[in-house]
């Protein structure tokens, strides 16, 4: 059974300027299309585009996906290379929670000694124009 872009993207939840975009850089295979050249596409496609949009909402990206499809259609290769990128992943998501705990704190702190007056004697504002006042290291 072979349908359109727009019954892609109601069958996947991905916009349909998104579907084009992954068939340009190859992620999607190009669509087969009609005489008056309309896409079609089939449920290979949309298996395939469930699983990126999963990729992406775990925060993989496009590189990393692209291996990992790749990897997906060799069935009886070993999985080591899939936990090397997952693991990969995790340990940039572990990194970027770290970052976040100490931005949060460092927020947290001026705020906290913030005395709600005017914003001449603003502590927020005397923090953000001078990094030396922090007490964390945060920079990006």
């Amino acid at each position: 059974m072979a349908f359109s872009i727009g019954e892609l993207s109601r069958r996947t939840a991905v916009k349909v300027p998104t579907i084009r975009y992954y068939e340009q850089i190859g992620l999607l295979p190009a669509a087969p299309r009609t005489d008056s050249n309309r896409r079609l596409y089939g449920q290979a496609e949309v298996d395939r585009l469930n699983f990126i949009r999963h990729s992406r909402e775990l925060g993989f990206e496009i590189d990393d996906i692209r291996e990992l499809l790749a990897m997906s259609e060799q069935p009886q290769s070993s999985c080591h290379k899939v936990d090397s990128i997952a693991n990969s992943h995790l340990a940039e998501i572990d990194r970027r929670i770290a970052s976040l705990t100490t931005l949060k704190a460092e927020l947290a702190r001026m705020i906290s000694e913030c005395g709600r007056g005017r914003v001449c004697d603003c502590r927020i504002i005397e923090v953000l124009a001078d990094h030396g006042q922090c007490r964390t290291e945060h920079r990006r």
